[in-house]
């Protein structure tokens, strides 16, 4: 190779070995600040009875009010297909690539829709918003479903009366 075609190679594998580098210092301070989040639970072996079940698209999962700042935690940092099951004790999320995952009814804080949160913006109210609490805090889970009224509804008769009414009012395009 010539000196100038060195120089070309030079200069368009610098740049890119340097967004590369970026990209993973980015990747690990994320990591680094959502590390007090944990995973989804496992399922647990008496998770009661399905009473909904659906494949649907999972979109993300962020701290609760923050629409814009994924959590990179195992199992919930990348967008995937997913069979999502409301089960008496909870809800059941079988996500592509992942081991099998479990959200307890006792956790659930609310649900509702949305328009936009990291990743995707749909059209009015395109997704299922699943409000949820761990130790860490709480967190929003965004679902992309075929039948989205009919997963609220399922999810709803999850949560204690006074958590369906308001579920979806703090999440990104909320309906009103």
């Amino acid at each position: 190779m010539s000196n100038d075609q060195w120089l070309i190679l030079a200069s368009a594998l610098i740049p890119l070995a340097l967004i590369a580098l970026g990209m993973v210092i980015g990747w690990r301070a994320l990591r680094r600040r959502t590390s007090d989040i944990r995973g989804l639970a496992p399922v647990p072996s008496e998770a009661g009875e399905t009473l909904f079940g659906e494949d649907l698209l999972y979109v993300a999962t962020t701290r609760a009010g923050q629409p814009l700042q994924r959590i990179a935690v195992k199992g919930l940092a990348f967008r995937a297909r997913a069979v999502l099951a409301v089960m008496s004790g909870g809800i059941r999320l079988d996500l592509a690539g992942a081991r099998p995952g479990f959200i307890p009814a006792a956790a659930l804080e609310g649900v509702g829709r949305a328009t936009w949160t990291i990743d995707r913006v749909v059209s009015n109210d395109g997704l299922v918003l699943v409000r949820w609490r761990q130790e860490a805090g709480a967190l929003d889970s965004y679902f992309r479903s075929a039948d989205p009224s009919a997963l609220v509804e399922a999810i709803e008769r999850l949560l204690p009366a006074h958590a369906a009414a308001g579920a979806g009012a703090g999440g990104p395009g909320a309906a009103a």
